[in-house]
């Protein structure tokens, strides 16, 4: 099979521990740059916590992808134009956020896309992703009531044997209209019904005139595993969870051992 098109998660991935790319794997993606394959960086992130790693890859230059927030936001790199953009409905703002207290969960979202709002700024899973993206947090007292503009998604956020209890929990309870799962052990993502980074991905490559089988997908965590199924070859770090190493098509070297740089050099 002749691959068109790379997809990258970010953390544990593209990124090593320290949340950097490292000079191999920066070269490998950039061989591909230069050949004309396109790279689409999909991530949990915000978008302002995924573009300064695509300015480092230079995709304005060479044409590529953000698809951000899980899939639930998708710009063209070159253009900046926003291909794709969904929202959580109104009504279940309120309803995350009651789950949210009763559950002992801190609850937070995004303002214009590079600020982080929450009832509970110093929390330390909440500190993590502010430090994460490199973006604000800001408090606001009543969140709900805050929230009149349009939210790309709410992140529940707790220790790891908590957020995995809620996460059955929360799609029972409350999951209607909504897509529910784990970035990270610590981080319960409520998403707009059907986003995901496959359904993101399946908007691209209509656009593209790519099919899925066409596409090699990279990831390690909880939430690329709707790609890693999606993509005609899902490609799991040797750091990922089991789950996505159960479901990827083939397993390459950690995130801290230039797994993305082998894979490319493997399949491309």
């Amino acid at each position: 099979m002749t691959y068109r098109a790379l997809v990258l998660d970010i953390d544990g991935t593209l990124t090593n521990r320290e949340k950097k790319i490292t000079p191999r794997t920066r070269e490998a993606v950039r061989s591909l740059q230069k050949r004309g394959i396109p790279i689409v960086l999909a991530s949990g992130r915000p978008t302002a916590g995924v573009m300064p790693l695509a300015e480092e890859l230079s995709m304005k230059q060479y044409g590529g992808y953000v698809l951000a927030f899980n899939g639930a936001k998708l710009i063209d790199c070159k253009t900046g134009e926003t291909l794709f953009e969904r929202t959580l409905p109104p009504e279940k703002i309120p309803q995350i956020a009651s789950f949210a207290k009763r559950n002992g969960a801190v609850l937070l979202s995004y303002e214009n896309d590079n600020t982080v709002i929450t009832e509970e700024p110093e929390n330390q899973y909440v500190q993590m992703e502010g430090k994460l993206n490199r973006i604000p947090i800001r408090k606001i007292d009543d969140l709900v009531s805050y929230l009149t503009f349009p939210a790309v998604k709410c992140l529940l956020v707790g220790d790891g044997e908590r957020m995995a209890r809620l996460e059955e929990l929360a799609k029972k309870e409350i999951g209607e209209g909504l897509s529910i799962y784990r970035s990270e052990p610590y981080f319960l993502e409520m998403m707009p019904q059907g986003v995901d980074k496959a359904s993101a991905l399946k908007e691209l490559i209509a656009r593209l005139g790519i099919a899925r089988e066409e596409l090699v997908a990279c990831g390690d965590g909880f939430n690329d595993l709707s790609m890693i199924r999606f993509a005609g070859l899902g490609v799991a770090m040797a750091n990922a969870q089991d789950v996505v190493k159960q479901a990827a098509d083939a397993i390459t070297a950690s995130n801290e051992e230039d797994g993305v740089a082998l894979a490319i050099q493997r399949f491309f």
